[in-house]
């Protein structure tokens, strides 16, 4: 198994077992693996940012500082004619490959450390991102090369990500594509906010390799690159011959691609020919731009549509009538927010362009008629009739319902509530607490606990009847046993979700009195939490109807308190285990990492400086977290050794 699949392994199984409650491997297995990695790691010198062999320190900065470029990263002239790319090859090979939609990164190597990492900028000016590029998922932070290694390449997040991501932002902090959500994160002054999102690197480009006898192909040199860790762009080898076959061929893959890409990049393989050619002032003459050619098609505006959602944000959605693009009908585009709608200049009626971003998600590209935009910004909410406000956000300006009883809104918060990671309440989906709220008997979430108060109407509602009705109560009822997290999640405060719900409850020892008595000073405190959610939180907790809903709701559960909170038992408070290997006296290690959290310890996947104890019952063994442990001087514990230093009575 090479390295990359052996990281990406260990890191699932860890992940698994440490957030998931789920085991993928046995102690043994993953053991294994982990030793295999640290073999290749030290045969090869290549370490990986996210190794599970690594702690990462993260990085907080005051401002990024300004960088200049030893030499200018220019922009590419572009084209949409494959026929114009067969005319630019000439008879000279080429390499094809994907125009990766995120932000391009210069990186320097020295020793086979990473030394620094600086954005493109403006070409000429970048800023050095070094702290967040060594967090970056795939990038090696070690290299086997030891001179100075100069290389570019494009950090980018994948779709899937984005979506991640995006779900647990509020909102109004969201991202409208993952460029963006790349650029913001690349640029954060906080490291650990980039490696918990994802960031991954491309390399397009070997500049120099100090001591070493670069080859004239372009695409060796990629190969090169690839050998000491690092993942580098897709590509292909073309001539004037097969390039429009190849076109074809990444065109055909775009819908499964998880990066985004707009479009294509071709580039001579020879750098001796590359360099003969000299530029521009504004483009490099030995490469050029492929951007799809977006299929466009005109159509007639009939209507915008505004959606209220839970938080009261009302999203305007373009309706025309229907086209066929890249081999869909399409009917709808969202506008995103009010200055979107402005800058269009839309009105009903407006002949308009609309086509596939990056051949995915439609958009309206422009406005063909439209000169003034007389499209309504309704002043009250299409659901509720409640007043409407414009807000100004990072991305521009938008619309929100400002009625807190809005029943849109209602129906949002509704939903999240009862949902899988919230409340966990089977048979309540939107269209059924719809009709709950439309009949009266679901005005706020604490209804939801007085339900069988309506047994009578509900079991003669449609699809509903006596089993479905049991089976609905018998799902509210379970749902009363709740874990503090789960709850809190469960309640839709603005950039709560359900990690941060954990970390909230486990710094303020799972007790929710202490929780709605929090100050912003002290939930800025919680490691991950910065100004915003402090101050949601604490907004949240400070609003009396927010308050009336939590007591009314309180009298009918039953709060699990499975963590430190119940013992009270501090006797590993501020401890920190590693756990490894076969187990005699505990079930699993998932039933003593419960024991250690419940008494104020910590478990973690690996031996670091700020472990205090390793747990293992082969204390003699030649693992490699009992050699790391020996290293440090940090004391292993058999299983006896362990019970008899914390639990004897």
């Amino acid at each position: 198994m090479n390295m990359k699949d052996l990281v990406e392994k260990l890191n699932e199984a860890a992940k698994a077992y440490y957030q998931e409650d789920r085991e993928l491997m046995s102690n043994q297995e993953y053991d294994a693996l982990y030793d295999e990695l640290v073999a290749l790691e030290e045969k090869t010198g290549t370490i990986l940012a996210n190794s599970p062999t690594q702690k990462v320190g993260y990085t907080v900065l005051s401002n990024l500082v300004k960088v200049r470029h030893e030499s200018p990263i220019l922009s590419l002239d572009k084209t949409k004619e494959t026929a114009k790319l067969a005319s630019f090859l000439g008879d000279k090979e080429g390499i094809l490959s994907w125009k990766l939609d995120g932000l391009t990164i210069v990186l320097k190597y020295n020793n086979g450390l990473l030394e620094q990492a600086i954005t493109r900028g403006n070409g000429e000016i970048g800023e050095d991102v070094t702290h967040n590029a060594k967090v970056f998922s795939n990038l090696p932070v070690s290299i086997p090369f030891k001179g100075e290694l100069v290389l570019r390449g494009e950090g980018v997040i994948p779709y899937s990500e984005f979506y991640r991501i995006n779900d647990e932002l509020g909102e109004d902090e969201q991202y409208k594509n993952p460029r963006n959500l790349c650029s913001g994160t690349v640029r954060q002054l906080n490291s650990e906010i980039a490696a918990k999102r994802n960031v991954k690197f491309f390399a397009f480009t070997l500049v120099s390799a100090e001591g070493e006898e670069i080859s004239d192909s372009k695409a060796k040199n990629m190969d090169w690159l690839a050998s000491l860790g690092f993942d580098v762009v897709e590509h292909v080898m073309v001539t004037a011959e097969n390039v429009a076959e190849e076109v074809e061929n990444f065109r055909n893959r775009i819908e499964d691609n998880d990066i985004a890409s707009d479009g294509l990049v071709m580039t001579f393989d020879s750098i001796s020919y590359s360099q003969s050619l000299g530029r521009t002032a504004k483009f490099p003459k030995d490469s050029i731009a492929f951007k799809w050619a977006d299929e466009m098609a005109e159509t007639t505006l009939r209507e915008i549509e505004w959606n209220t959602s839970r938080t009261g944000l009302m999203n305007p959605v373009a309706i025309f009538d229907p086209v066929e693009l890249e081999g869909s009908t399409v009917s709808r585009a969202s506008v995103h927010n009010v200055s979107i709608l402005k800058e269009l200049k839309l009105s009903i009626g407006d002949k308009i362009k609309v086509y596939k971003a990056n051949m995915i998600i439609p958009q309206i590209a422009e406005n063909l008629t439209g000169e003034v935009s007389t499209a309504e910004i309704p002043a009250n909410c299409f659901v509720c009739g409640g007043e409407t406000e414009v807000r100004k956000l990072r991305d521009g300006e938008a619309l929100y319902c400002t009625n807190p009883n809005c029943s849109a809104q209602r129906i949002q918060a509704l939903s999240h509530f009862v949902s899988r990671d919230a409340m966990n309440m089977e048979g309540l989906s939107e269209e059924t607490l719809k009709k709950f709220l439309e009949k009266g008997f679901v005005a706020n979430y604490p209804d939801i606990f007085r339900l069988e108060n309506h047994k009578d109407t509900i079991t003669e509602m449609e699809g509903f009847g006596e089993k479905s009705y049991q089976k609905l109560i018998a799902s509210i009822e379970k749902a009363k046993d709740v874990e503090l997290p789960n709850f809190i999640y469960a309640l839709g405060i603005n950039h709560v979700g359900l990690r941060n719900a954990k970390l909230l409850c486990s710094n303020f020892d799972f007790d929710l009195e202490k929780i709605k008595q929090a100050t912003e000073e002290e939930l800025v405190q919680v490691e991950g939490f910065g100004e915003i959610i402090a101050h949601s939180i604490a907004h949240y907790f400070r609003q009396e109807e927010h308050l009336t809903l939590l007591d009314d709701a309180l009298q009918y559960l039953r709060i699990r308190k499975t963590e430190q909170a119940e013992t009270g038992d501090g006797t590993m408070q501020g401890l920190t285990f590693v756990v490894t290997g076969d187990l005699n006296h505990f079930a699993n290690r998932k039933e003593l990492q419960a024991l250690i959290e419940q008494r104020g310890g910590k478990v973690t996947g690996s031996v670091t400086k700020k472990t205090n104890f390793l747990i293992n019952n082969d204390i003699h063994s030649a693992s490699s977290k009992n050699k790391k442990a020996a290293e440090l001087g940090i004391p292993i514990l058999s299983e006896e050794d362990f019970m008899e230093k914390f639990m004897k009575e």
